[in-house]
């Protein structure tokens, strides 16, 4: 089994709409055996909060399947335990390194990695834009999951 944990600052709008995108990308493959899927934040500042209603509705009106889920930060045990961990901005990856206990840094990339461009998936709580993060992220959970399922 593949764990893949999806990774931006506070864990309730970027890194949620990919683990329930990427959730449903695996559902459809019919490969929901082959993988544990989660998300986290880099900090403390939304712990325990439920998704931004943006992302909700964005995800929604993209017949994407809402998990249940609330805010959590990312831990040595799941550092340990993941087998690949993605951030979303230069920002997350930088703490993810700062945070990632030795031997772990090889298992982060930032989500673009997968196409080999530095791009990142730009973070729609300043501006709500939470239809490009849907597109942004729509452009490269596919090839994660094909890379992954190989």
């Amino acid at each position: 089994m593949v764990k893949v944990i999806f990774v931006c600052l506070g864990n309730i709008c970027r890194s949620p709409m990919a683990e329930m995108m990427f959730s449903n990308l695996v559902h459809q493959q019919g490969l929901d055996a082959n993988f544990d899927i989660s998300s986290m934040s880099t900090s403390t500042y939304e712990i325990g909060n439920p998704p931004h209603p943006g992302a909700i509705a964005e995800l929604k009106k993209q017949h994407v399947p809402i998990i249940e889920h609330v805010g959590k930060q990312i831990t040595t045990y799941d550092f340990e335990n993941a087998d690949v961990i993605i951030g979303m901005d230069d920002q997350n990856i930088e703490d993810l390194k700062e945070m990632a206990p030795v031997g772990t840094e090889d298992k982060l990339h930032l989500a673009y990695d997968v196409m080999s461009v530095h791009k990142v998936i730009k973070d729609p709580w300043y501006d709500h834009r939470f239809d490009r993060t849907f597109q942004e992220l729509n452009e490269v959970l596919p090839l994660w999951l094909k890379k992954l399922s190989n």
